[in-house]
């Protein structure tokens, strides 16, 4: 299944990827948000009308597990947009994402179309820092 090979290949990502939430040495580079300013997984999914299965719960991401009539999908949380876009340099690039502050939504575009709805948040199809 599709979506196991997505969720081992996150699964070695997040064991790869930094936690340490090290600064950016004050060079004004910005990708640090406050915490406030971004949303759970819970609260991702609560929006999209689920309640998440958490699969990772690392210090610099989470993700879960979503099944809703929209389909299935995978909510990943991120402390820093560094580490986003780390995740995202490295995510599979066969399936698209939705992507929006500090989280992304991994599925298939039919059902991301349809979670975008409640979600907002930008489809990218190939390139997944360019809007697809």
């Amino acid at each position: 299944m599709t979506y196991l090979r997505i969720a081992a290949f996150v699964l070695v990502l997040a064991a790869c990827s930094p936690g340490d939430g090290g600064g950016n040495g004050g060079n004004g580079g910005g990708g640090y948000v406050a915490a406030a300013q971004s949303l759970t997984v819970e609260q991702l999914a609560a929006k999209a009308g689920c309640t998440p299965h958490i699969q990772i719960d690392a210090g610099d991401l989470r993700q879960g597990h979503c099944e809703t009539g929209d389909g299935e999908f995978f909510l990943t949380t991120f402390t820093t947009q560094e580490g986003k876009d780390a995740w995202m340099d490295t995510a599979p690039e066969y399936n698209p994402h939705l992507v929006g502050p500090l989280w992304t939504a991994l599925s298939s575009r039919a059902v991301l179309e349809r979670v975008q709805r409640r979600l907002g948040g930008d489809l990218h199809l190939k390139d997944h820092r360019v809007k697809g």
